[in-house]
This record gives structure tokens, sequence and C-alpha cells, in this order.
């Protein structure tokens, strides 16, 4: 089943002839001008994502509590980091989840599938429009700044995670703010499926490809369809 997922057409993902980005002795190059450009990018988006977060913030604290959230992940290597985001669900999240999960067998299935609820009953009011339109994630453009993650990579995985997941893609990769699953299944797929797209990435993986990621990023947010 893997091996045929891992060929799953992702719409407005052109697959290059060779199946393969780059040549091993290219890797190392592209790798070096994909961190220059990370770098470049997110200076030049800091003005007009400072002042969302900043404002988008604001909103988070008058509605009470922290505005942002930070919470372990794992990189590179298995390097793990803090990631930030903007705050979208209760203070006592954890304790919340867990609870909700024991009484309601369906919603621990989903859980237990996805690593994630349709109907999260932990989301704010303001936290279910940051995460329609994914603006709770600009924080992460710090990540990519430090050199954690990447503009374009795989979905940041929570270390409890990583016994759920087949294979080691992920770890020869940044983790993205972006990347083939956010652009496609997003809430469908298992989690466990979510490593035919890290895989499928690391096949194509080139600079064309990097950008009809981000731009089919813009649709999908555009679109609404973070929830």
């Amino acid at each position: 089943m893997f091996e045929e997922l891992s060929h799953a057409h992702i719409p407005g993902l052109a697959v290059p002839s060779s199946g393969v980005g780059f040549r091993p002795h290219r890797l190392a190059l592209y790798r070096s001008a994909k961190r220059a450009f990370d770098i470049v990018a997110t200076l030049s988006a800091a003005p007009v994502a400072v002042a969302m977060v900043g404002a988008l913030a604001l909103l988070i604290k008058l509605d009470g509590g922290p505005a942002f959230y930070a919470q372990p992940r794992l990189g590179k290597n298995g390097k793990p980091f803090k990631l930030w985001k903007l705050r979208t669900m209760v203070p006592n999240a954890s304790r919340m989840l867990e609870a909700y999960l024991q009484q309601n067998p369906e919603a621990r299935q989903e859980w237990n599938r996805t690593q994630k609820l349709r109907n999260d009953p932990r989301i704010t009011w303001i936290g279910r429009y940051l995460r329609k339109y994914s603006v709770d994630e600009l924080p992460q453009l710090w990540n990519v700044f430090l050199g954690q993650m990447s503009l374009v990579g795989p979905r940041p995985m929570l270390p409890e995670q990583w016994s759920q997941y087949p294979g080691n893609t992920y770890f020869e990769m940044r983790p993205g703010l972006t990347g083939l699953w956010q652009v496609s299944e997003r809430n469908s797929c298992s989690f466990a499926e979510r490593a035919m797209h890290d895989t499928r990435y690391s096949k194509l993986i080139s600079f064309s490809t990097d950008l009809q990621i981000m731009v089919q990023t813009v649709v999908v947010v555009v679109r609404g369809t973070g929830l």
C-alpha cells in the first residue's frame, strides 16, 4: 500500500520526467542555495509578517491567555527544536484532550489515525479563524530564519509521533513551513501516510518543485482549508 501511495497524484504538482529533482553531486549545491533563499525570503517578509503577528497576538491576548505557543518538534537528523505558533487552543489543551478522548471513542480512533480532530473542542473562537487560513503558522518564519526549518519540507513532527512514522526520510530534510502534505490531503490522510508525501518530495526535490508547492500553498490558504 505504501508503494502505491508514494506515487499518488498531488494536485498542482508537476512530476519531473526523471523522477528525481537533482543528481547526488548537485544536491549539496541545491541545499546551500535553498538555505540562502530561506534567509532572503524570511527577511523580505519580516515587515509584513511582524505587523500581522503583532496585531493577531493582541487579539489573542484580549481573548485571554498567552498569545504564543511553543512546542517541541524534531528537525533534521532528529535534532529537537522549539516550534512557535500563535495560540489557537485553550491554555489547558492537553488535559482537555485526554478527557475528551476518554469520553468519545470515535474521536479517539480519529486521533490515533490522524493525530488531529476535525471538530477539536480545544480550539478557541479566534483560533478557528487563524487555523482556517493557516496564519497561526506565521511565527515559524523565525524557525526558518534560525535554520531549524525551511520554507518547504516535511511537516514538523512531535517527538512522541516518531514511533508512528514509517521510514527515516523525514530526518534527511529540514521540516517545512509548507510541503506536499499541506497542499494535498491535508486533513484526510492518516499520520502514517504523511511519510509517503515526505518520500515523494525527497524524490522530486528541486527548485521547480519548491516553487510549485509554494504557489499551491497560496491557493490552499486562500481557500481556507486549514481546519
